[in-house]
């Protein structure tokens, strides 16, 4: 028997299925969808091996509709066409019996190859299950993302782990005859990164690689055997996530040598010039903010210059914008400020506007008193008067505090002048 270990013992039902239970709960979308006999189309997005393929299949199985299959990986337009022409002829019109046409990584597809499927899901030929890795507001056609339902699958925690492993002892037909002790689980399960079928192939190897019928799993034998067989770089996920944290966290370390190796190991693995670019991205605004504004205007023409070229030449301009960011002077206090902020509105609700800052458009709101006693500020000396722009309720909180360097000094000194009272330190 050829098949590893994830693909034998892959749930067939959703009592089988384990974790996600916002999706497949009591209470869950999907259950929901099955019970009404009608499914929207729909995005799985979530890392590796965290079982949207397997939902789609379910979803299938347990609604009797016929079931294609595509990877965007390896299919073209015209995969797709052939593929929609079938579940045409297959399934009638609006009907709860329309196929379901699987794409796993569909954030891979071009813009041609999504807009091929627009057709198909807005006349209803098939049911489209889409499964990603990536943030489909960024990589899926807006058009079709549309016609769509997004749910979002997580990680597996350890105790999700524990119950795959437990699964897999107990059904697996070439497992049943081992005996199988797991003394320590920490190294396993950290070297899955909440993966589940990242898991089930490291213990599926840890036991072939073990003489006899007994075997008794450790964190020292995880790590002796299982180290050495890490996969540098794998795009689809294996350690995707691990380098763009060490990246991002060379850049904001202000390491511009760290940056451009982990910058390499990616460019080396195939990764996705949009998506180095796209971090970069957010990091010129996380992490470098007001400290240096210009930083976000080269990272944003980063993103749009390594669009338009390509690899490889597009190496040089991440290359140069990575260099550029790790040694710029670094700030969170942009980050921070909205977080507070966003933390205060979930604590303290929906505020009064003051009268004098609301909008008065019709003669009853002006007789009301709505932007009574508004100063307008280019009236004043400095084009500043102060007053009060927050709820009375908040007034005098401080969400901004400048960053320790000297633009953003340089600002605090500006706000001392002007909000005395906000900003005494």
């Amino acid at each position: 028997m050829n098949e590893p270990l994830a693909e034998r013992i892959r749930p067939k039902t959703l009592e089988e299925y384990i974790s996600q239970h916002h999706l497949v709960g009591k209470d869950g979308a999907l259950p929901k969808h099955l019970d009404q006999g009608i499914l929207p189309s729909m995005i799985f997005w979530g890392p590796p091996g965290t079982g949207k393929t397997t939902l789609a299949q379910i979803i299938a199985t347990e609604s009797k509709r016929p079931f294609y299959q595509l990877s965007a990986i390896n299919s073209g337009v015209k995969d797709v066409r052939e593929v929609i022409d079938k579940a045409k002829q297959a399934g009638g019109l609006f009907t709860a019996k329309n196929p379901i046409l699987f794409i796993d990584e569909i954030h891979r597809f071009s813009k041609s190859q999504q807009d091929s499927l627009l057709a198909a899901v807005e006349k209803g030929w098939v049911t489209l299950i889409g499964a990603t890795t990536e943030n489909p507001s960024f990589e899926v056609n807006p058009a079709l993302l549309s016609r769509c339902q997004v749910y979002i699958l997580k990680d597996f925690g350890a105790e999700d782990l524990k119950q795959i492993l437990e699964r897999a002892i107990e059904k697996d037909v070439l497992l049943k005859d081992k005996k199988i002790k797991i003394k320590e689980t920490e190294a396993l399960f950290r070297l899955s990164g909440g993966d589940g079928r990242k898991l089930l192939n490291n213990f599926e190897l840890l036991v072939n690689q073990t003489e006899g019928n007994t075997v008794e799993i450790t964190d020292d034998l995880v790590m002796k055997s299982l180290q050495k067989n890490t996969v540098l770089y794998d795009k689809t996920g294996e350690q995707h996530y691990d380098i763009i944290s060490a990246f991002i966290k060379s850049i904001r370390g202000s390491d511009p040598n760290a940056a451009v190796y982990w910058l390499a190991r990616m460019i080396a693995g195939g990764e996705d010039v949009k998506f180095i670019a796209r971090r970069m991205l957010i990091l010129s605004s996380e992490d470098i903010g007001n400290a240096n504004p210009t930083a976000m205007v080269i990272a944003n023409n980063c993103f749009q210059a390594v669009t338009t070229i390509g690899y490889p030449e597009a190496r040089i301009i991440l290359s140069q914008t990575a260099i550029y960011l790790a040694n710029s002077p670094k700030s969170n206090a942009s980050y921070l400020a909205i977080d507070e902020a966003l933390a205060k509105v979930r604590e303290s609700g929906d505020l009064s506007i003051p009268l004098e800052l609301r909008n008065a458009p019709t003669k009853l709101m002006k007789d009301l008193g709505y932007g009574d006693n508004y100063k307008y500020a280019h009236n004043y000396e400095g084009n500043f008067v102060p007053t009060n722009y927050l709820p009375e309720k908040i007034s005098g909180e401080i969400f901004y505090r400048p960053g320790n360097n000297p633009r953003e000094q340089k600002t605090l000194e500006e706000l001392k002048n002007k909000w005395k009272d906000i900003y005494p330190y």
